[in-house]
């Protein structure tokens, strides 16, 4: 009769050390597949136009690319003030009446209340290019193109719905009993939203203003459409950087550096508020 060959047992160790190695193999190649653009984006600003094509590791830096790219006729100067403007007036006025909205969703009754807030997120379903034409149209009957204004109010209407889905998340995890104490007490609707909801749910304001400036910040098509010279972003210059010579590598990887610097410092910032208000907003 054959013998029985009973295969080889995996100990429970090995079989640990197997799934720790293939963990950090999937972390590594991963981490290789984020930070290879970056690395690509922050190397190719400080060379010169012979060496962007140059895959060599090694080559002597310069500073010259970020001086190109401020001066004419390229004037990135101007393009980064209308980004800062834009975004930080937009968040400014966003998130006070997204919270103001957000708390009426979360706490009142009212007539439609559901088909309103399910409206307002259906805001977000509708493609760019489809509500374009009528902000062109619009705007150009009022004056609107070519200005700080005109895309302030675009951005509104893009981050406000956002904000107000994402605050109300939050507003919803703050219990009543706060509230109805200091109502109880004498303290009008008004001063209650202030002085004890606001406070509680700062961490998601704060949450919700950092994405509303991303989206600000990065929005392309609607700069794209609705300037021509005065109002120009930072998304929308890197075009002026494709010409007759082709693409200006050295100069967009440059002009990256300067749109992604600002993104950084403020996650930097905020983030302890961050991520209590991520937290925040998944607890029910």
């Amino acid at each position: 009769m054959a013998a029985d060959f009973e295969a080889p047992r995996i100990s429970y160790a090995t079989r640990r050390r197997l799934a720790r190695v293939a963990e950090t193999t999937i972390l590594l190649i991963t981490l290789a597949i984020i930070v290879f653009p970056i690395a690509w984006i922050i190397t190719t600003a400080f060379k010169t136009p012979r060496d962007v094509y140059d895959l060599s590791i090694v080559f002597p830096p310069t500073v010259q690319n970020f001086v190109i790219a401020f001066n004419a006729p390229w004037n990135l100067g101007s393009k980064l003030v209308n980004s800062i403007v834009v975004s930080t007036v937009t968040v400014g006025i966003a998130i006070p009446i997204a919270t103001l909205a957000a708390y009426s969703f979360s706490r009142f009754e009212f007539f439609m209340k559901r088909s309103l807030f399910l409206l307002v997120l259906a805001t977000q379903f509708i493609p760019a290019v489809v509500i374009i034409l009528p902000f062109f149209l619009m705007f150009r009957d009022v004056a609107l193109m070519d200005t700080r204004t005109g895309l302030i109010i675009v951005n509104l209407a893009i981050v406000t719905p956002f904000a107000v889905w994402m605050i109300k998340g939050y507003l919803d995890a703050i219990p009543n009993e706060s509230e109805e104490a200091a109502l109880v007490d004498g303290a009008s609707r008004v001063r209650v939203i202030f002085d004890v909801v606001v406070p509680m749910a700062l961490p998601g304001m704060i949450t919700a203003a950092v994405f509303c400036f991303i989206l600000t910040w990065n929005e392309f098509i609607f700069a794209l459409i609705l300037t021509r010279e005065n109002a120009v972003t930072l998304p929308v210059g890197l075009i002026s950087f494709r010409t007759e010579r082709g693409d200006w590598w050295e100069l967009i990887a440059a002009s990256g550096i300067i749109i992604t610097v600002p993104m950084f410092m403020l996650a930097l910032v905020i983030q302890r508020h961050f991520v209590k208000g991520m937290t925040m907003g998944a607890v029910r």
